[in-house]
C-alpha cells in the first residue's frame, strides 16, 4: 500500500536533500530508507543528492540519519548538518540556536547564526579531525597520510587522507576546472586502500587563505558542495604547508568559512541553508 510522505526540498550549496520529518509524523524509516533511490532520482522522483531524515535524539537534541542518492549511508554530512539545523527551527521543531545532533559520526553540534528572525548562516562544531590511517580508514603501516603517493592505473597521485567522521582523499592540484573528477572520482572512490571508500577532495590552492575546491562524493557522484570535504580540506591544506588553519574553500555551488582552532583541535564550518520547495510523495 502507498503512504504519502511530505518532504520539504532543501540545499546547502546546491548539495541538495529531500528532507523529512519523522519526529511529528510516524513514517515507516526502513521504507524511506529503501524509497531513496527513488526520491533522489531527478527524473522520476523529488531529485537530492541525498535523503535527510529528522528523528528524536537519546543522547542529543535530535538524531539526523542521511542516505545517499544511491541508497548507501554515509556516517555524516556537513552540508546537511546545516540543513537539518535549519529545517529543526524554522519549522518549529526546537527553539534553540545551538544543537546537539546524533550521527553516526558522533554528537555534531551546530549554531543557527540569525539576523532578527531570519538564519543568516549555520555555524558548526565538526569536532577533531581523525589523521591516523586506519581511522580514516586506509590500508597500510601506521601513522598519518599525508602527500601519500596512490597508485591509480599507470598514474601515481599525491593524497593526503583524513576523516571527518567519514573518509576523505584530498588532492593539491594545478586547476580543478582541468581535473577529470567524472572519471577519476570514482576510481579514487573504490581503490582498494580505502576498505568503506572514500570522497575524493581536488583541491586548488589560490592563497594560504582561499582554496577551490571539486568533489566527488562517495555514494553520490559529482556534487555542487561536500561541507566535510571542506573541512577535510582545510586540514589536508595545513598539514601539507598548502593554508593556513582558516580559509575560504570555494566550490561550484559557493563558498565556506572552515577553521580548524589551535585551541580545541575542533574544525568550524560556517555557511548557508536553503529551503526549496515542499510537497507530498507517495511511496511503495
Amino acid at each position: 500500500m502507498a503512504t504519502a510522505v511530505q518532504f520539504v526540498k532543501m540545499h546547502g550549496l546546491g548539495n541538495d536533500f529531500v528532507v523529512v520529518d519523522c519526529v511529528t509524523h510516524p513514517y515507516n524509516v526502513e521504507r524511506l530508507v529503501a524509497a531513496a533511490p527513488f526520491l533522489c532520482d531527478r527524473h522520476f522522483g523529488i531529485g537530492g543528492d541525498g535523503l535527510i531524515l529528522v528523528l528524536p535524539g537519546v543522547q542529543g537534541d535530535f538524531r539526523m540519519r542521511i542516505i545517499n542518492s544511491d541508497g548507501s549511508e554515509p556516517e555524516m554530512c556537513g552540508n546537511g548538518i546545516r540543513v537539518f539545523a535549519k529545517y529543526l527551527y524554522e519549522h518549529g521543531l526546537t527553539r534553540k540556536t545551538a544543537l546537539a545532533v546524533e550521527t553516526l559520526a558522533g554528537l555534531i553540534r551546530p549554531e543557527l547564526i540569525l539576523d532578527g528572525a531570519a538564519i543568516a548562516g549555520v555555524r558548526v562544531d565538526m569536532g577533531e579531525p581523525r589523521l591516523e590511517r586506519a581511522e580514516i580508514p586506509m590500508i597500510g603501516p601506521p601513522g598519518r597520510v599525508v602527500d601519500e603517493p596512490l597508485q591509480v592505473g599507470a598514474t601515481v597521485y599525491r593524497v593526503t587522507a583524513v576523516s571527518m567522521g567519514n573518509p576523505h582523499a584530498v588532492i593539491f592540484v594545478e586547476n580543478t576546472e582541468a581535473c577529470p573528477v567524472e572519471t577519476l572520482g570514482p576510481k579514487i572512490e573504490t581503490h582498494p586502500d580505502f576498505p568503506r571508500k572514500t570522497n575524493v577532495e581536488f583541491a586548488q590552492v589560490v592563497n594560504p587563505g582561499a582554496v577551490k575546491m571539486r568533489v566527488w562524493e562517495r555514494g553520490a557522484g559529482i556534487t555542487l558542495a561536500c561541507g566535510t570535504g571542506a573541512c577535510a580540506t582545510l586540514v589536508a591544506g595545513v598539514l601539507t604547508g598548502n593554508t593556513e588553519r582558516a580559509a575560504t574553500i570555494t566550490l561550484p555551488g559557493g563558498p565556506l568559512d572552515i577553521t580548524w582552532s589551535d585551541e580545541d583541535n575542533h574544525v568550524y564550518m560556517t555557511g548557508p541553508a536553503t529551503e526549496v520547495f515542499s510537497g507530498t510523495v507517495e511511496i511503495e
